[in-house]
């Protein structure tokens, strides 16, 4: 309830429709307006979130007043540094001369806090604009033309899915989730970076390169964390790695962390592949260092091994030797003396020993001496190419030439910057050349960096190979093996790897045991006759076809009285043995799976269905026939006599027969060993063959038991104290609903409940019929012999 009434109150500036005095309609926020932090105005404008404080504290929520704001703390200078990067990429394309030359770009850089509530605000804010009244009339159009951000796929998402339905693009610059490549749910996403697809698989191959098939796997629980951590499980056990175990924690939720760093320290994986974002590292990082676990040969993603927030006195004890995919350099000439210098003096004029404050940027100030990372320009480097593909595509939308300028009548939409994305392809200065594949990312291309200490004692990110998913099969991986310093010191991969190389994949049928020295037999599941499940389904089987040969002998000693011989006796006869086959055949579905008891199993219910179905079908038009008959100068009868009903019976059962025939001829069922559902055990069960051949015999029982239905239901209320319509349209109702929720039922049961479902539906829809249609007879043939007669059924005598 409080993160509903958090996000209620912190959702951020919304535009309100409302009207003047003289009817105008207007434009206003709801609530407060949220301002940037930075921001400049511009011909057109780009946003900007970034999380330039990585911690939030959230206000108390005594639920009389409204909250106060959040409070951000803890600077990311890493963060800040991309906000400093899209200011500097501005204002190079608002100097430049080629570029949008008469168009000047404005920006609106907002800080979310590290906040998915905060991130909405600025979203909102981005979308709307900050002013409180936005003028006589709304033109629907968006503050900003596009938005850089965000760091995190996560928060990525949130701003993906929110600016998607307005055409708004979103080109983030380290978002690697490989779900934000689904063009249909995010047509508008863009990223200068590449997906988690090529990452994940990559970082499979580098641990086989060095022979390590033995490892554990530790996630970030996020969109991030986990899709990566899904793609790289199945590329690794493609290539034959064993996972020793596969944890998984958020940032929030410091039990888990704890549980995480207690498996590390009990495991003999000595490889860790940490798929983390480098908040959940940092918190990983610092509580393995309190617990001294160190020697550990941590392979890490793009997200932290170049994170400079993670280089403390005491961390490379514990990530030494550490190796991981990391965004290529770029050197963007100018940049770094604007992050140290120009920065401060033409933003904030916070130069020492000035007399103007800083006010409203003061937590900034912590920030004013900085020089640390800046050859470390990784992901600013995708900024500053995210802010000239905006640029480019401007440039094409309004016709810009050097000699004319550029059309700034023109009024730009959203939309026609995402359309021109699509089709950007430019070189920026350093030479290297940037376009968006059909899923909006860029190109794949990776260093490889190793933890290393410098001559200088200080943590440096070595080159040490690259991979490039461009390149040709067989080049796109390239490692200097020679220049790897690996954890403690150690001079060869495999020295510290302890029983790696005694890893192998347990045969398909088998599973390794609790200490995963040995591989035992998987448990082999089906339905048995000796189990508690099993033995019910038996005894309601038993005790159905009991009942049954009940009703069949009051039957046949009661054959020639009235309630008998008017309710035909040869269908009702016919119709008995039928519901005797169909609880029987309920027992083809338990017991071990064989090719003769799937084949028998599917095809024995279906016929003996449609033959218990023909059989009412067949008595529902004697009723219908039976009262036309009684019409004046009607012959209708002698049309539909027993001849006529047993050819029906006959001929509708064929029809399946047929069916069944052609699905065991074609693709019959077969049983199959299912490995997919568990992993430690092994399902027997009967595969389909022929989908379609299923479906079909299924389709037609239900076509035959609507039909029957639609009949009895015009015959229910014709004249007469025993109209047997009425009990066959309540045994069809009953029919038909238990197998059309037996349907979404036996698709999403698994296992041996698949056949329990099945078996259910059998005997639910047999005891339906039996009881609707014989019990109401029984009942008066038994206990009120003197309604049995002809009398009494044709209506002329006085009813109680």
């Amino acid at each position: 309830m409080s993160h509903v009434i958090t996000l209620l109150v912190f959702i951020g500036p919304l535009l309100a429709f409302g009207s003047s005095e003289d009817e105008t309609p207007i434009c206003q926020i709801l609530g407060s307006p949220e301002f940037p932090l930075l921001s400049k105005e511009g011909v057109v404008m780009i946003g900007g979130a970034f999380s330039i404080h990585s911690k939030i504290t959230q206000p108390p929520l005594s639920f009389t007043e409204k909250p106060t704001r959040l409070t951000c703390s803890s600077v990311n200078l890493r963060e800040f540094r991309f906000a400093q990067t899209m200011i500097f990429a501005i204002e190079e394309i608002n100097k430049s001369e080629f570029l949008l030359p008469n168009i000047s770009i404005g920006y609106r850089i907002y800080d979310n806090c590290g906040s998915t509530f905060t991130s909405m605000r600025a979203v909102m804010a981005l979308m709307n604009g900050d002013e409180r009244a936005v003028g006589k009339s709304c033109s629907g159009q968006s503050a900003v033309h596009a938005i850089i951000g965000e760091s995190e796929s996560s928060s990525t998402i949130v701003l993906s899915r929110t600016t998607g339905p307005f055409k708004i693009p979103v080109i983030s610059h380290s978002a690697t989730c490989e779900c934000l490549s689904k063009r249909k749910d995010y047509p508008s996403f863009f990223r200068t970076i590449a997906s988690d697809l090529y990452q994940s698989r990559a970082l499979a191959q580098l641990v086989k390169h060095f022979g390590w098939t033995w490892v554990g796997a530790i996630n970030s629980d996020s969109d991030y964390g986990n899709n990566g951590m899904a793609i790289f499980l199945a590329a690794a056990q493609e290539e034959g790695v064993c996972v020793e175990y596969t944890e998984k924690f958020h940032r929030t939720e410091p039990e888990k962390l704890m549980k995480v760093v207690e498996v590390i320290r009990k495991s003999t994986a000595r490889v860790i592949v940490g798929f983390l974002a480098h908040v959940e590292m940092n918190d990983l990082l610092e509580q393995l260092s309190l617990h001294n676990i160190t020697g550990l040969q941590f392979i890490g993603v793009e997200a932290w091994i170049t994170a400079d927030s993670l280089v403390t006195p005491t961390s490379f004890s514990v990530l030494g030797g550490s190796l991981g995919f990391a965004v290529q350099k770029a050197n963007i000439s100018g940049l770094e003396d604007f992050l140290i210098k120009d920065f401060w003096e033409t933003e904030f004029n916070c130069k020492e020993k000035t007399e103007t404050p800083c006010k409203e940027s003061q937590d900034l100030m912590e920030l004013k001496d900085y020089d640390d990372d800046v050859t470390e320009l990784r992901y600013s480097s995708n900024i500053y190419k995210a802010i000239y593909a905006v640029a480019h595509s401007l440039h094409s939308i309004l016709k810009c030439s050097k000699s004319q300028g550029c059309e700034n009548t023109v009024n730009v939409t959203p939309w026609q910057v995402v359309e021109s994305l699509k089709q950007v392809h430019f070189t920026i200065k350093n030479g290297e050349q940037v376009w968006f594949d059909n899923t909006g990312a860029a190109v794949a291309r990776y260093e490889v960096v190793n933890w290393q200490r410098g001559s200088d004692d200080s943590v440096q990110f070595k080159p040490v190979g690259y991979y490039d998913a461009s390149l040709p099969l067989g080049q796109k991986f390239v490692l200097k093996t020679e220049d790897i310093v690996w954890p403690r010191g150690k001079t060869e991969a495999n020295i510290f790897i302890d029983n790696s190389n005694d890893c192998h994949k347990c045969p398909e049928e088998y599973w390794s045991n609790e200490n995963r020295d040995t591989c035992i037999p998987k448990n082999v599941e089906f339905l048995y006759f000796t189990e508690v499940m099993g033995i019910l389904l038996v005894f309601f089987t038993l005790f159905g076809v009991l009942l049954t040969f009940i009703i069949a002998t009051v039957f046949l000693i009661n054959k020639d009285t009235p309630i008998v011989r008017a309710n035909n006796s040869e269908l009702s006869f016919l119709l008995l043995f039928s519901l005797t086959l169909c609880f029987l055949c309920s027992l083809t579905f338990i017991g071990r799976p064989t090719q003769w008891s799937c084949m028998l199993r599917h095809t024995a219910f279906g016929i003996t269905f449609v033959l218990c179905i023909s059989c009412v079908l067949g008595k529902t038009i004697v009723v219908l026939m039976a009262f036309r008959a009684t019409l004046p100068g009607s012959n209708m009868m002698k049309w539909f006599g027993p001849a006529q009903q047993r050819l029906s019976v006959l001929s509708f059962t064929v029809i399946q027969v047929i069916i069944c025939i052609l699905w065991l001829a074609i693709n019959p069922p077969f049983p199959f060993k299912n490995m997919n559902h568990y992993k430690d055990k092994i399902i027997l069960e009967c595969a389909l063959g022929s989908p379609v051949g299923f479906w079909a015999v299924l389709g037609y029982i239900g076509l035959l038991a609507v039909l029957c239905f639609l009949l009895a239901f015009l015959a229910r209320k014709l004249p007469d104290n025993f109209n047997e319509a009425k009990c066959i349209t309540f045994s069809m109702l009953i029919f038909c609903a238990v197998w059309i929720t037996f349907i979404p039922a036996y698709v999403s049961s698994p296992g041996k409940f698949t056949v329990a479902v099945e078996i259910f539906a059998i005997l639910a829809s047999s005891y339906g019929l039996l009881f609707c249609i014989f019990a109401p007879k029984c009942f008066i043939i038994v206990l009120k012999p003197e309604l049995n007669t002809k009398k009494h059924l044709m209506g002329k005598t006085e009813s109680n």
